[in-house]
């Protein structure tokens, strides 16, 4: 059994996706994170009707909805 910032680990240099609690889905890479589930993405872009490169972004654990890889 894994714990989730194990599996969180494992995505390091992988693409992911981010649900935000104001409804912004952001795409990116996961190059960092801690133990808040803080994280640091690199090529990140917000997806949806206008999509817009963002590039490197922090996005505070506490706003996150949810994580996912990117297929």
């Amino acid at each position: 059994m894994q714990r989730p910032l194990d599996v969180l680990g494992a995505a390091v240099e992988k693409k992911i996706l981010v649900k935000t609690k104001d409804g912004d889905t952001i795409s990116g890479t996961l190059k960092a994170f801690d133990s808040h589930i803080n994280v640091w993405l690199d090529d990140a872009k917000v997806l949806g009707d206008k999509e817009m490169n963002i590039g490197k972004v922090l996005i505070r654990g506490d706003n996150i909805v949810y994580i996912s890889p990117e297929k």
